[in-house]
């Protein structure tokens, strides 16, 4: 077994993680979307003492968590039958899987909430949803009392995760925590293809305003969230990024500048539309800028990487 030891300060005035979880008596997380952000946060978890189980179903994701030290379970998010018996029982349950790639509904997440009997209840879930639950907000700062109205199949779907988990804390009173989260940046995670083929960007003046937050900050977030965000008899959201909003256009072309690459084209919003795939354009068409204070005062976070000028160095 291999635990990678990582050292993840910045949390104010943080208890000891190990205390927590003897105290709660959920020293074992599970995760189910073991991904990127799975395994920088299974890493994170194991760093204190905690032990890690993630749902797998391909033989690549299998050698790559197993050489983690994580313990594997196999299942099929599109197979009922094989989520009956998930091991959950008081354990911290991630859930980082995504949606289907149609429709306005999350089948998946619905199905494993309801492939969870009262014997095998986690003892809390915390969740990765989308910032685009909140559809166009034309730039305006918006905060988790803004209402949702997702534009986008992408987002609608992510509200209809939301809900059935909402739901489901009602009729368990099992805590759910809900992180919407925009774009994620970091180490192997930049645009360097897209700008490789020198497809184009909005021009810096009609650009909208988007929103990020490095990898690592995310699964920092994610175990503060384990931590913190489970408080109140309805399910807690917190509105995760930077706190430092720019443009998609910005974060390209400071990608391009870091890797001495030339910088993409750019062109007007009306030719952007005539060039650009559905999926891109489901970003640049809807603007907002994302209030992060309560994230930070109430899951006492200090971000490592707060803007994009210190958190784009360490993606080399």
């Amino acid at each position: 077994m291999v635990l990678l030891r990582v050292v993840h300060g910045g949390l104010r005035n943080p208890p000891h993680l190990a205390l927590i979880l003897h105290e709660n008596n959920m020293t074992h997380a599970f995760i189910i979307g073991c991904g990127d952000i799975g395994q920088r946060t299974a890493k994170l978890w194991m760093a204190q003492h905690g032990t890690v189980s993630a749902l797998v179903r391909s033989v690549e994701a299998t050698r790559t968590l197993a050489h983690l030290g994580i313990t594997l379970v196999k299942g099929d998010l599109d197979d009922v039958d094989s989520l009956v018996h998930l091991p959950l029982q008081n354990t911290l349950l991630f859930y980082f899987a995504p949606p289907p790639n149609n429709g306005t509904t999350d089948p998946r997440l619905r199905t494993v909430l309801a492939a969870i009997t009262a014997e095998n209840r986690p003892g809390e879930i915390v969740y990765i949803s989308t910032s685009g639950v909140y559809g166009d907000c034309q730039g305006a700062w918006i905060s988790e009392d803004t209402p949702t109205h997702p534009r986008s199949e992408r987002g609608a779907r992510r509200l209809d995760a939301e809900m059935a988990l909402q739901d489901w804390q009602r009729g368990t009173g099992v805590p759910v925590v809900i992180l919407r989260v925009p774009g994620i940046y970091g180490p192997g995670r930049l645009p360097i293809e897209r700008i490789k083929q020198g497809l184009p960007v909005v021009r810096e003046e009609e650009a909208p305003y988007s929103n990020r937050i490095h990898a690592d900050d995310l699964a920092r977030i994610c175990i503060a969230a384990a931590k913190h965000g489970h408080h109140g008899a309805t399910a807690q959201i917190y509105n995760v990024s930077d706190g430092s909003p720019s443009s998609m256009t910005e974060y390209f072309n400071k990608t391009a500048d870091l890797l001495g690459m030339p910088r993409p084209p750019a062109v007007s919003m009306a030719e952007a539309r005539t060039r650009l795939t559905p999926g891109m354009l489901s970003f640049i068409e809807e603007s907002r800028r994302i209030d992060n204070r309560k994230m930070r005062e109430e899951l006492g976070v200090d971000l490592l990487y707060p803007t994009l000028e210190s958190g784009l160095p360490t993606c080399r």
